[in-house]
C-alpha cells in the first residue's frame, strides 16, 4: 500500500517561514506529478503547487513568490517552503502523487493524511 506521510507543520508568527515535506512509501515504481493542495476550516480544499517528475513547478498565483515547491526523486519526497506567512495561509495542507506500482501498471493518485499549519501572533 502506497503512502505519503506529511511532517512539518506547526504554529507560526505572521511573517515567518516553515517546510513541509512530504514522503512517499510503499510498492513504488515511479511517481509523476506531485502536488500541495490546502484546505482552510469551513473552505473547500485549493491546489497550492504542482511539480512534474522533471522538476516543472506552477503555483497558484495568489501564492507565487511566497511558496517553493521542490522535490527528491531519489527520495521520492516532495517539499512545500513557505516564506512570509500570513494569517490566512491558516489550513490544512495535503500533498498528492501520482504513483505506478510496478512498469506496466497506471499510476494512481495518492494523498497524505494533511499537517496543519496556523500563523498566528
Amino acid at each position: 500500500q502506497v503512502q505519503l506521510v506529511e511532517s512539518g507543520g506547526g504554529l507560526v508568527q505572521p511573517g515567518g517561514s516553515l517546510r513541509l515535506s512530504c514522503a512517499a512509501s510503499g510498492p513504488i515504481f515511479s511517481i509523476g506529478a506531485m502536488g500541495w493542495y490546502r484546505q482552510a476550516p469551513g473552505k473547500q480544499r485549493d491546489w497550492v503547487a504542482l511539480i512534474t517528475r522533471a522538476g516543472n513547478a506552477t503555483y497558484a498565483d495568489s501564492l507565487k513568490g511566497r511558496f517553493t515547491i521542490s522535490r527528491d526523486n531519489a527520495k521520492n519526497t516532495v517539499y512545500l517552503q513557505m516564506n512570509s506567512l500570513k494569517p490566512e495561509d491558516t489550513a490544512v495542507y495535503y500533498c498528492n502523487a501520482e504513483v505506478a506500482g510496478s512498469l506496466l501498471a497506471p499510476e494512481f493518485l495518492y494523498w497524505g493524511q494533511g499537517t496543519q499549519v496556523t500563523v498566528s501572533s
